[in-house]
């Protein structure tokens, strides 16, 4: 496990390898990025924004998604994986917003994990990108990035993941953190071949240094 030094040192550098990490969803309102977050488990942000560009210029509320039938709207995110459960997720959070919230995004975390097709991690999202509330939601990029440098254990769970991340991590830095450690996991350490021979925290990441020393036999 990192200590509170090591922490720092990662932090700082990944704010230096990332100053500008942030979401890349793209989404112009809540709404729009509940749908985006929804429809982007088990597939690429790139894909998503692809269907999504074409998705939003056709639905703009809720109502919008009530009024055609499933079949429409899975024939709209086909390209996307799991795409019938998540149109028929998508317009059940569609009437649940409606019915429960007059159509708004709500801005609890709680309420938001009530929605179809909407958990933690997309709820974290949610409040962290659209409200500015402090959160970091744990995707695939942030657990393998916090337990290969050792910021948790290797047998946590996700919500293990989360809690261990907010205690080791100052509540300011939340959700920059979480931008940053996704930009960190898709574009430098990545699931396959990370780039542990130039990676500037080596040095304090005991996955790295395993890998090396494989390498180096």
């Amino acid at each position: 496990m990192l200590t509170v030094k090591q922490i720092r040192h990662c932090l700082d550098t990944m704010g230096e390898m990332f100053p500008d990490a942030h979401c890349e969803l793209v989404h112009s309102n809540p709404f729009e990025l509940v749908i985006a977050v929804s429809l982007s488990a088990q597939c690429t942000d790139a894909l998503v924004n692809k269907v999504t560009k074409d998705l939003f210029q056709k639905y703009k509320t809720p109502e919008d998604y009530l009024s055609v039938s499933l079949e429409e709207l899975q024939n709209d995110i086909r390209s996307i994986g799991l795409y019938r459960n998540k149109a028929k997720n998508i317009q059940k959070l569609c009437q649940l917003l409606l019915d429960e919230y007059g159509g708004e995004v709500p801005r609890d975390r709680d309420e938001l994990t009530k929605l179809p097709g909407v958990g933690r991690k997309t709820a974290n999202v949610v409040v962290s990108v659209a409200f500015g509330v402090p959160a970091i939601a744990v995707d695939t990029h942030v657990e393998r990035v916090s337990k290969r440098l050792g910021f948790c254990r290797w047998k946590d769970s996700v919500l293990e993941v989360e809690k261990a991340l907010m205690k080791k991590v100052p509540m300011e830095e939340w959700s920059v953190t979480h931008h940053r450690m996704i930009f960190f996991g898709r574009y430098h350490c990545k699931a396959q071949r990370p780039q542990c021979e130039v990676c500037p925290l080596l040095e304090v990441c005991r996955e790295g240094k395993k890998r090396m020393k494989e390498r180096n036999k």
